[in-house]
């Protein structure tokens, strides 16, 4: 008897060389990557950085006009009656010296006045203020302000009579016109 010898059949491709194409390739080392990278992201954070720089120079510049605007605000609230007060210190100063002077004829003192009453509707018109006098008018309820309804020649709803007159700041009403208002002709 022969002894066989229980042997593994050799693999015959493993005694062949492998061809190098069959190899599976590895793939490259990523150290010529990682500075692409890196690269990238410092640019990106420089980015970031300038970003952010832009948005906090552009918020305090918000902020600093918002705040400019306030004050600018306040001044002319505080500050907005002045070329109107600087008017009136001249009507101011004619009624001072009118009432200082003894020895006045009621003649005097009536052209003082006048001429008081000159320089504050002078005044009035640089500020434009503008009186509403509506004797004869349509009554306008945005403009007049009706204390009484009489009996009159003139059509009804028209303005009577003026009790006191209304003033305009800029076509807005300061104060309106106290009237008598028709209420047509009594039958």
């Amino acid at each position: 008897m022969t002894e066989e010898t229980s042997n593994p059949p050799e693999n015959p491709a493993a005694d062949q060389p492998v061809p190098a194409s069959a190899t599976p390739e590895v793939v490259a080392d990523s150290a010529p990557a990682t500075p692409d990278l890196e690269a990238q992201l410092a640019e990106r954070e420089q980015k970031l950085a300038e970003l952010q720089d832009n948005f906090l120079r552009a918020k305090a510049e918000t902020e600093n006009v918002r705040r400019r605007a306030q004050e600018d605000i306040s001044k002319a609230h505080k500050f907005g009656i002045e070329k109107f007060a600087g008017e009136l210190l001249a009507v101011k100063d004619s009624l001072e010296a009118a009432l200082s002077s003894d020895k006045q004829t009621a003649e005097d003192l009536r052209g003082g006045v006048e001429l008081t009453l000159k320089q504050l509707n002078a005044a009035f018109e640089k500020s434009a203020l503008k009186e509403i006098n509506p004797v004869g008018e349509k009554f306008d309820p945005h403009l007049h302000q009706a204390i009484q309804m009489v009996p009159s020649d003139l059509p009804a709803n028209m303005v009577a009579q003026v009790l006191q007159k209304g003033y305009l700041i800029a076509e807005r009403v300061l104060r309106p016109a106290m009237v008598m208002v028709s209420s047509g002709t009594d039958a």
